[in-house]
């Protein structure tokens, strides 16, 4: 019990720093996001006081102290309330970023929870063959193909099967003759959009799950108690995956917990390629549009997700491995 109260106390405080910094950051930067927007709404053309205090008053551009300002600014948190884009006004923040990250979430989310059990899996079956066939092309191939950019790996698949080939849609997360609903054709055309860009995700990460548990597989089997257990005639898939498998898994537990709480940046890069409609375009959009409120809010959301991911991943960890509690 110790152990959940110091790891939530310690959630909590960094979370307070994250909220605290995010609020922080634009206002310690020169200039203001406020004189970004209002170059940005009022052309190249001067314009008077009066048409500057309207346009602040129409983006809800924060007034008051900065005491009063923080305050104001931890309440919207609370709200889910992060004000309105400046690239796609007059919409919500808020709204926006509900509409992208489902997208996110299938598709970034499922390829790396796919890409994690896949690697994991084959990384013990390569580590327990090791030296082997399967072990050396299981090893040699995925890294390879890891060694690519995330972008060019897109590309390159854009072009063979979306350009040249013509099997697959190049652009877009569904068909433009389709509304977006819960109906079956929706669903279809959604999934087919998403192909390239699951394979180019898989491919690019599936090495490095793979090399990674192999590496810790090859030093848990050199332990002693995985000896001894093969010295009692202990079946080997008992040992691989009972005993050895167990231990090794932990160091990528916690990398799979972080790339849980990156999930919902999206895959900046093939989103953009693909031109598909989820957070990794949205943040691309707001940094290019220098779009302060979209950019502060898709921030936050990172941070909290990947704190999240780190507190769940220290009580897996915990009951994984009882030493770890003390």
């Amino acid at each position: 019990m110790r152990f959940i109260v110091r790891r939530l106390v310690l959630f909590v405080l960094t979370l307070w720093a994250a909220v605290t910094l995010n609020f922080l950051l634009p206002r310690l930067m020169p200039g203001s996001p406020a004189e970004a927007a209002l170059a940005k709404f009022a052309g190249p053309g001067a314009i008077s006081p009066s048409e500057v205090t309207a346009i602040q008053i129409m983006l809800g551009v924060p007034k008051g102290s900065l005491w009063s300002q923080y305050l104001a600014y931890f309440g919207n948190v609370l709200h889910g309330q992060f004000g309105i884009s400046y690239t796609f006004f007059p919409a919500k923040v808020s709204t926006l970023i509900l509409q992208a990250m489902p997208w996110t979430l299938a598709l970034v989310g499922t390829m790396t929870i796919i890409a994690f059990s896949l690697g994991t899996i084959l990384g013990i079956l390569a580590a327990w063959h090791r030296g082997q066939t399967a072990d050396t092309a299981s090893t040699v191939g995925f890294t390879f193909l890891s060694a690519f950019p995330y972008f060019w790996t897109a590309l390159l698949l854009l072009f063979v099967f979306g350009f040249v080939l013509g099997w697959f849609p190049i652009h877009g997360g569904y068909s433009s003759t389709i509304t977006p609903n819960l109906s079956l054709g929706f669903v279809l055309s959604a999934t087919f959009h998403s192909v390239l860009p699951a394979i180019t995700i898989l491919i690019s990460s599936l090495g490095g799950w793979l090399l990674g548990m192999r590496n810790n597989m090859i030093n848990t089997l050199a332990e002693d108690y995985i000896v001894f257990a093969e010295a009692n005639g202990i079946r080997g898939r008992t040992i691989a995956l009972r005993y050895a498998a167990r231990n090794a898994i932990l160091p990528n537990l916690t990398a799979f917990g972080m790339a849980l709480g990156l999930v919902v940046s999206g895959s900046i890069l093939v989103e953009v390629v693909f031109g598909y409609p989820g957070v990794g375009s949205l943040l691309y959009n707001a940094v290019t549009n220098q779009d302060y409120p979209l950019m502060q809010a898709l921030f936050l959301i990172i941070t909290v997700s990947v704190l999240v991911a780190n507190f769940t991943v220290d009580l897996l960890y915990g009951i994984l491995d009882p030493r770890s509690r003390a």
